[in-house]
């Protein structure tokens, strides 16, 4: 088990993202709610107590507190349809300070497949939050969180790197605006609701001015709400078929571990564009090889050129300026846990002192909640000193000085 002085050398990262696997691979270690469960409970069955995972459409990564990369590895890829050979062939493994940089660059999303993309973040929290409910979230990795999410919040307000609109569910806005002409009168059908479907039917109705779109989703109630609030039509699952046989322009955006559009559902004669915005592919990539077809996929999307992205590009220097000031920070912190049982056993000292004689010559007997008061105030002086120099012995000298002169003033 790692001990609460753990040194930032025991963090570690291990994953894989869009930069070395296609979406068809990242699917393979995609995690679902169940499985993020299962790799937490493994976990904790190895002695590990401090681990959560990230995983979205453009990466699977496992953070966690070991004595190696391999314990995180074996986490991964035990509860998974992607084999060990396969991920380690293509992962990525930091540890220590590589992976604590690591961490700040996806919040601040220098790390994106679209540069400045700031989803990653609420997907963060609710992964930590996920991994906090089983007990899964120590000192470390909470107090490293926090400080990245204060990075990440000064990046966005003080920087321009997440200027301008643009994300997976943009992108496929721009693609459709480009590539598709007259796109106001074409039919379309938006399978899935949750937040990227939800995100991308907005821009749909916002952005191109269609409204010519019909929602469908598993859980029906919210396809009815987003198609009231839009002023949109919404059906069951069980006309998805005669739907799409209609359709001008299919949008998936499910969460569905197997395809639910496929080759033998799409009609005999008519031209489509197919729009997939799932990992894994919830549409078969099979689709692409219809000559009469047009299927693009979150990693067709991400390639789209955008004037945004330059300006983007520009304020990297700027986000990288502040991510080192709350790396220091943190390390400061991380630092000075070691020192935690020294000044603990201080604080608890200068309270008893109070009963020897020097203290009741000098004073009436102090009250409990007096005494600790000043030793708290003496004790995070000699903290303040011990962060900038290493003289534990001197600074207790001091700091029975300072709660003796206070208490007797």
């Amino acid at each position: 088990m790692i001990t609460m002085n753990t040194s930032i050398q025991q963090f570690f990262i291990i994953g894989i993202n869009y930069r070395k696997t296609d979406a068809a691979i990242r699917g393979l270690f995609a995690v679902n709610q169940d499985q993020y469960a299962a790799i937490l409970e493994n976990a904790a069955q190895q002695n590990l107590n401090e681990v959560f995972v990230i995983s979205t459409c453009n990466r699977t990564e496992i953070y966690g507190l070991a004595n190696n990369a391999e314990t995180l590895i074996d986490l991964l890829c035990e509860v998974t349809t992607g084999d060990k050979k396969t991920f380690t062939e293509r992962c990525y493994i930091k540890q220590g300070m590589l992976a604590v940089e690591h961490f700040f660059s996806v919040a601040a999303g220098l790390d994106s497949q679209i540069l400045g993309d700031y989803e990653i973040v609420g997907q963060m929290k609710i992964a930590v939050k996920f991994a906090k409910e089983r007990k899964m979230i120590g000192a470390f990795t909470e107090r490293l969180f926090n400080t990245v999410l204060q990075s990440s919040k000064a990046i966005k307000t003080e920087t321009e790197l997440s200027s301008g609109t643009v994300s997976v569910s943009f992108a496929a806005i721009q693609f459709l605006k480009e590539y598709v002409i007259n796109i106001q009168n074409k039919k379309i059908v938006l399978l899935g609701t949750g937040k990227i479907g939800r995100n991308t039917c907005k821009n749909l109705v916002d952005y191109l001015g269609t409204t010519d779109i019909t929602l469908i989703n598993r859980s029906e109630d919210k396809a009815i709400e987003l198609a009231k609030e839009l002023n949109l039509r919404s059906v069951g699952m069980e006309v998805l078929n005669e739907e799409i046989n209609l359709a001008d322009v299919i949008i998936v955006a499910t969460n569905s571990d197997l395809p639910v559009i496929t080759k033998n559902i799409l009609p005999q004669s008519k031209e489509q564009v197919l729009i997939d915005l799932s990992i894994p592919n919830n549409i078969d990539p099979v689709c692409k090889t219809i000559s009469r077809i047009t299927l693009v996929n979150v990693d067709d999307l991400s390639k789209i050129n955008d004037i945004t992205l330059q300006k983007r590009m520009a304020e990297i220097p700027k986000a990288k300026s502040i991510i080192a000031q709350h790396i220091n920070e943190f390390c400061e912190w991380n630092n000075m846990r070691k020192h935690v049982p020294v000044l603990k056993a201080v604080k608890q000292k200068l309270i008893n002192m109070q009963q020897c004689n020097l203290f009741l010559s000098l004073q009436t007997e102090l009250q409990p909640a007096f005494a600790e008061v000043h030793a708290q105030k003496a004790v995070n002086v000699m903290a303040t000193k011990m962060r900038h120099q290493n003289l534990p012995g001197c600074f207790y000298i001091e700091a029975i000085n300072d709660y003796i002169t206070s208490i007797a003033v």
